[in-house]
Formats: structure tokens, sequence, C-alpha cells
């Protein structure tokens, strides 16, 4: 059995055009939508809409950790807009009728925190599956699926704003990942809570991981932990206990899935 697996897709198409080539399925661990390209500012739904020297002032207060000024400065460019939600939701569902076309047959995928699942029904189609909270067996391994990311403590989301990433309240979060069948391969799009697998060298800050999908891991012992999230790990790479926790990789800037064979 060959499993391909990808994740922070972020509107690579192309590479997802080919990311199934050769495998018995495809595994897409979220982040499919390209909102802010950090590297190419012109790019990206916010590129588009407002231009790359608006995103670089965005990218400069959220790599500088200038958190109140960033949320201040992302309310004046919506409210720029005569009806900011509109423009966001038809940028988010062009973007999803590519990448979803762009999926072969049979795929299984989850959200990431840069995505709105609640739109993925209206690009339902056969072989295309949305695997959210569920266990699922693929060539004879059972695979469970939690996706979104935490919400960090004291956090709140903007419900009213025109994009509210997929964040998940850690207890629904953990519930998610509880409820799910016994697991020999466990997917997510954040990685469980180890320090080597959550901190990211180059924002030079540790991203939130999930001890639910650890406890997880020590309780079921799966093959494979999978999940992507942190686009540049201290560590890539970590065996714990029996699991191989493994992030598959930043998928925008590789364009390579990882391989999986038994």
């Amino acid at each position: 059995m060959r499993v391909h697996v990808v994740s922070d897709v972020h509107g690579n198409v192309e590479d997802l055009k080919r990311a199934g080539d050769g495998a018995d399925a495809l595994v897409v661990l979220g982040d499919l939508i390209d909102f802010v390209d950090y590297q190419e500012h012109d790019k990206g739904i916010l590129g588009a809409v407002f231009g790359p020297e608006k995103v670089g002032h965005f990218a400069s207060l959220r790599r500088n950790q200038r958190g109140s000024e960033l949320a201040a400065y992302a309310r004046s460019l919506w409210e720029s807009l005569d009806d900011p939600e509109r423009v966001v939701q038809d940028a988010v569902r062009a973007q999803y009728e590519e990448l979803f076309a762009a999926m072969r047959a049979p795929t299984y995928v989850i959200a990431g925190n840069v995505d709105n699942p609640y739109l993925w029904p209206e690009f339902a189609r056969d072989g295309l599956y949305f695997v959210d909270g569920r266990s699922v067996e693929i060539g004879g391994l059972r695979f469970g699926f939690v996706g979104g990311t935490i919400l960090p403590p004291g956090a709140t989301l903007r419900r009213g704003s025109p994009w509210v990433p997929y964040l998940r309240e850690e207890a629904e979060f953990d519930a998610a990942v509880e409820a799910l069948d016994e697991i020999d391969v466990l997917c997510s799009h954040v990685p469980p809570a180890l320090p080597e697998l959550t901190y990211d060298v180059v924002a030079r800050r540790a991203e939130h991981g999930s001890a639910a999908l650890r406890r997880r891991i020590d309780t079921d012992r799966p093959r494979w932990s999978l999940f992507g999230h942190v686009h540049q790990p201290l560590c890539g790479r970590v065996r714990h206990r029996r699991t191989e926790c493994l992030n598959v990789g930043h998928f925008k800037r590789t364009g390579t899935p990882r391989t999986l064979r038994w």
C-alpha cells in the first residue's frame, strides 16, 4: 500500500495536481487556502484584495508579534471595503474550486486553521472524503482524523469578522480526539504537544500543540502520528514511545508529498 500525505497547501494547486501520482490514496491535512502569503505579498487573498504594500505591513506586525496593532490594522483594511464578507467568501470559493478539482481520487481531507470547512459540502464529489472527526480504513489500517487548531487560552474568535479561522475550543478539540475509534494512524493539522515538534525556528515561537493527541498516542500507540501546521519545525520527525510523529512538510514550499508504504 502506498499513501501520499500533504499539509499546508496554501494554494499550491499545480503541485497538488501531481501529489497523488502513483499513490493508492492521498491524505490532505489542512490549510488549503492561501490567505496571506508572507513571502510573496502580492499573492494570496489579502494580496489580491489589498495589494503587496498593505500585506507587507500586515506581515511585519505579525512577525514582530504586535498583536493589538495587527488587530487594529486588519480592521482598518476590512472597513475600507463595501462588503468585505462577500469579497472574502468569493475569493475562498474560487480557491476551493481549483484545489478540490486538483485532488485525484481517492482523497481524504481535513481542514486547518486557514480553512472554512463549512463551505466544503458545496464541493463534495465521489472519491473526495471529508473526514474530520472520523476513523476510516485505508489499506487495512485505521486512520483517525481531527481537523482545525486549538484556540489559545484567553483568546476569543471575532465571529463577526469577514474571515474567521477554524480554531476550536480546547475542550471541543479534545473531545473529537477522544471520540475516535481505536487507530493505527493518527492524522491532525496540529502536532501533538511535544516541544520539539511545536517550535518554529523561523518564527522563533512555539505553536499550540495538542495534549489530547499526545495522550491518544500514549494510549493507542499508533504506527504514525501525521500533522503539519508548523512550517519550520525544530524537529520534523520524533519517535514518541512506539509512534513515529511526523510533520509531513510545508507543501506550499516543497511541492512534494510524504510517502507512506506498508
